[in-house]
């Protein structure tokens, strides 16, 4: 691409952060009063940022779930990213939506509106960037595959990587188990085709607070989050627990539930246009199998005095749930990444997130091999509980993995576990961004029980 004309002065966001309602521990940057600012052909709203020496590169931030619509417009997950992103000889740009929810489709027409704005306002760059938090890491994969013209790379931040289909199927895993064997005729508890999500949501509380205070229902509980495949190491602040500590890894499995696996349902299948996901011809004994936790969970039955396999067969037995075959079509397309990318994607997770897990991580990749692009694709993890939780020296490390990988052409060694934290211990000694108390990680997460898309 060609050399740009520099047209804007850059300038660093200030001003009071707004949180991301998806997205706890990243922050939207605030946009200062002299940043560029102006409207998409949405009605959506974008701001950019110009470095004062441009480095060719710019990097286009998509926000979480609830993070875009209504607010100022982000370009990076915090101020002192924006700071140093700038320093670095990045420009910056990102967008609120014109609507709030699951806007995945508003984002990946904006983006690719803004990428053309930036090259009118700065000129051509030399390479442009998708990243984002959660629903954005979402939305960075998926243009690549959506608009490989005009996205040259993509760092997806505690994305849901491998889609909505897979995502929302495995959370209906967690909730049919939950539902069927805790409390069946409660109407309340809404599976699918959700007619009040506040209401629904109310009830699983409830029915959980009540399960939660007898062995029997902590181990069904501890059998619906495993079919879910929510981590036992959740919690940010707390030790990993023992692999022999059961009623550690019991809570941690517990304290997550809620919000991994009884995820707003509603305005999703609004979207759709109705139910994307189903359970026919699922095997919840093979299920439980392979979630890397039968052990777990068959000591918790033993210990409550329950069979584990007369639930399994509750389950079993149980009427299944269809999906409408059009809903699932928009969700595949608003997006459930195939894996077909044409330039460099270095995804990030944290071990113990639970929406998404880290086997999203897997499953894309997975998707990606069986495309013949696994030479593109490197996944990194910092190995603690929590969701887009990261320090900004590691997102600084992890983009500038990215970005040596697009100028020399291959990965090398840059995007290991010893190489970030090398990185990253580097950029905030340097530059005084924090380092976290975490490090990166040499994992193989496990695959996701329902890789459908």
């Amino acid at each position: 691409m060609s050399t740009r004309i520099s047209v804007l002065r850059a300038v660093a966001a200030t001003g009071a952060a707004v949180a991301l309602a998806a997205s706890p521990g990243i922050a939207s940057a605030a946009v200062g009063p002299d940043a560029h600012r102006g409207e998409l052909p949405s009605g959506g709203a974008y701001v950019i940022h110009e470095p004062a020496s441009w480095n060719g590169s710019v990097l286009v931030w998509s926000p979480g779930y609830g993070g875009g619509h209504g607010q100022e417009p982000a370009a990076a997950p915090s101020d002192g990213l924006v700071d140093w992103a700038l320093d670095e000889g990045y420009a910056l740009a990102g967008t609120s939506t014109a609507e709030g929810g699951w806007v995945v489709e508003n984002l990946l027409a904006d983006q690719q509106d803004l990428a053309r704005i930036v090259a009118d306002e700065l000129g051509e760059p030399e390479h442009v960037i998708a990243w984002g938090a959660s629903m954005g890491g979402l939305t960075s994969a998926a243009l690549m595959e959506a608009a490989p013209d005009a996205f040259d790379a993509a760092l997806p931040l505690c994305g849901s990587v491998a889609g909505s289909v897979p995502m929302l199927n495995g959370s209906l895993d967690g909730t049919f188990a939950f539902k069927t064997l805790l409390a069946p005729a409660d109407d309340r508890l809404e599976l699918v085709d959700v007619s009040d999500e506040m209401a629904r949501q109310a009830a699983f509380s409830e029915v959980f607070d009540e399960a939660k205070q007898t062995p029997e229902g902590r181990a069904r509980l501890a059998l619906a989050a495993s079919l879910a495949q929510i981590p036992t190491w959740t919690q940010s602040g707390t030790e990993r627990p023992s692999r022999h500590d059961h009623e550690a890894q019991q809570e941690q499995l517990l304290s997550a539930f809620l919000w991994g696996a009884v995820s707003p349902r509603q305005p999703l299948e609004e979207r759709a246009g109705g139910n994307f996901s189903w359970n026919t011809d699922v095997n919840y004994r093979v299920s439980l199998a392979r979630s890397g936790q039968s052990h777990l969970v068959r000591t918790l039955y033993r210990e409550a005095g329950l069979s584990l396999n007369d639930d399994l067969g509750v389950l079993a037995d149980a009427d299944r749930i269809e999906a409408d075959p059009d809903a699932v079509d928009y969700m595949r397309r608003n997006a459930t990444p195939t894996g077909d990318i044409a330039g460099p994607v270095l995804t990030l997770h944290e071990s113990g997130d639970t929406a998404p897990t880290i086997a999203q991580a897997r499953t894309y990749a997975d998707r990606v091999r069986s495309n013949g692009a696994n030479s593109l694709l490197r996944q990194a993890f910092v190995d603690r509980p929590g969701h887009c939780g990261y320090a900004d020296a590691e997102v600084a490390a992890a983009l500038t993995a990215l970005d040596t990988r697009l100028e020399m052409g291959r990965w090398a060694n840059v995007a290991t576990a010893r190489a970030l934290d090398r990185v990253a211990d580097r950029i905030a000694r340097d530059t005084g961004l924090d380092r976290g108390d975490g490090s990166f990680a040499n994992l193989r997460p496990d695959r996701m029980l329902r890789p459908e898309r």
